[in-house]
């Protein structure tokens, strides 16, 4: 067969993603702080673009205009402008320096030091300008887990082959305080005995806070239970059968540690007190402040008022004055394209993020439509929803909805909800009726074990029954499953437990 090369003409449609929409597709699922990187970004590239400073007409008024016209602080600083007294004067008039302030206390300077307590006074001799000043001077930096132990390494241990020995063990710690290495393979590592190591980690076993060093549970509550004097035979017991504590098997705990219910839950609360992870306490966290993308108010005609939050909304202008004044400037052909890419761009992204907040409204809204009845009255009403319901309500994709309502909150006045909440799987209705939410079911299974009684523990069977007979049809792993992931133990450890909490009430 003769192999030929010809030409053929054909027609086909496909869909093409520019950089352009895919960006625009991004957008949408940003959360409010990538958003305002994003865009501090594209400002920083794009010399046409700038901060709306006022949102006027065209948006919700600024905070300080609902708060009045004068910005927080303004009245004050007339107040002194007014009067002719500057802050230099009033600094004389007063003396604010420390030993005025505290005038008994003559130890200001020793605490400070003198580098801290000169910068002060030169501070407040400059009328509180703070120029020359740094707070940070003053307030210390967080300690670290390493810092903290390194310290109590050079003040605890006296020998200089133990200090050493007493490091490469600090260097083991992760970050809950416990010891990972193995101290055959650091005797074997350093060329010293293991027993030398064994001693010098028992010396670092007793370091501030206890429980330092621990190579398991066990042995960090046993080392914090040494330091309060409470390690007794009994509690010795109950940490060498932790698992048995775990499982709620009291009867046997019982038996081993040879006491009574009354002592036995002293025990355990005893227990409840210690920290597993000791370690966590020197890291430093910072909690993420959640802010709203959206606000559910009840409007006065019984409806629901749905509004963006200004506070998660960045808007941003594009300078036509600037770009009109450079351009008539510009001669060199790469500057006037260059120019024009700015002016298309930052026409993009304004338009871009006017679609992004009205499609957030519009799902906003088909969300608060369908679930109205979980705003009036609670979870219980919370109603079965899923992206495609939404979707086809709105008339927009299924993964736009899902982008949309990825990490995006709604502050309701039932509480702040990620979007993502308010769509559950749905539980069938014995009757026939409507299904109900599985976030709803999930909240009466936990009703129903909450006002259980030690002598009627309810078993996942029972729970079945009793859902059953309200109207909701629900298989036993579901409820077994919607259970566990409450962190609800099984009926049989419920039972020794309200057992033995009421036998020692009693």
């Amino acid at each position: 067969m003769a192999l030929s090369a010809k030409l053929q003409l054909r027609q086909s449609q496909s869909l093409v993603m520019t950089p352009q929409l895919m960006q625009s597709i991004r957008l949408l699922q940003l959360t409010h702080v990538e958003l305002e990187r994003f865009i501090e970004d594209e400002i920083e590239k794009n010399p046409l673009l700038e901060r709306a400073e006022s949102q006027g007409e065209d948006g919700p008024e600024p905070e300080a205009a609902i708060h009045g016209d004068e910005a927080p602080g303004s009245r004050l600083e007339g107040m002194f402008e007014a009067g002719d007294t500057s802050a230099a004067t009033m600094s004389e008039r007063l003396d604010t320096s420390m030993e005025n302030v505290f005038p008994d206390d003559p130890g200001t300077a020793d605490r400070l030091g003198p580098d801290l307590a000169s910068q002060w006074k030169s501070a407040a001799n400059q009328g509180g300008s703070g120029e020359g000043f740094d707070l940070e001077d003053i307030v210390s930096a967080c300690i670290t887990l390493s810092d903290h132990v390194t310290e109590q390494v050079a003040f605890g241990v006296r020998d200089p082959d133990d200090r050493a020995i007493a490091r490469v063990l600090a260097e083991t710690l992760d970050e809950t305080g416990y010891m990972r290495g193995d101290t055959a393979e650091i005797a074997d590592r350093l060329g010293v005995p293991e027993e030398r190591i064994t001693e010098v980690l028992a010396v670092c076993q007793t370091f501030d806070p206890p429980g330092l060093f621990a190579r398991d549970l066990a042995e960090c509550l046993s080392l914090q239970l040494q330091a309060r004097d409470r390690f007794d035979p009994a509690m010795q017991a109950m940490i060498a059968n932790l698992e048995l504590l775990a499982r709620r098997d009291f009867a046997q705990l019982r038996r081993l540690c040879r006491v009574d219910d009354e002592d036995l839950l002293e025990m355990m609360a005893e227990i409840r007190t210690l920290d597993p992870r000791p370690g966590l306490a020197f890291t430093a966290g910072t909690a993420d402040t959640i802010v709203p993308d959206v606000i559910v108010r009840a409007a006065g005609d019984g409806s629901w008022a749905i509004e963006l939050n200004p506070d998660a909304l960045p808007r941003v202008l594009v300078n036509q004055d600037y770009f009109t004044t450079v351009s008539k400037h510009t001669a060199n052909q790469s500057e006037k394209d260059f120019l024009a890419e700015c002016l298309q761009s930052a026409n993009w992204l304004t338009r871009s993020l006017d679609q992004r907040a009205r499609t957030i409204l519009k799902v906003a809204g088909e969300i608060v439509r369908q679930q109205d009845a979980f705003l009036l009255h609670g979870i219980r009403q919370l109603r079965p929803l899923n992206l495609r319901m939404v979707a086809e309500a709105i008339g927009m994709h299924e993964s736009t909805v899902s982008r949309v309502t990825a990490n995006k909150y709604m502050m309701t006045p039932r509480g702040v909800f990620e979007l993502r909440y308010f769509f559950s799987v749905a539980i069938a209705s014995a009757e026939g009726g409507d299904a109900h939410s599985s976030e709803a079911v999930r909240d009466r299974i936990r009703e129903l074990i909450e006002a259980e009684k030690p002598l009627d523990v309810l078993s996942d069977d029972a729970i079945v029954d009793i859902l059953r007979r309200t109207g909701i049809d629900i298989a036993r792993r579901t409820v077994a499953k919607y259970r566990e992931g409450m962190n609800i133990p099984s009926s049989v450890q419920r039972r020794r437990e309200k057992r033995a909490m009421a036998g020692a009430g009693a």
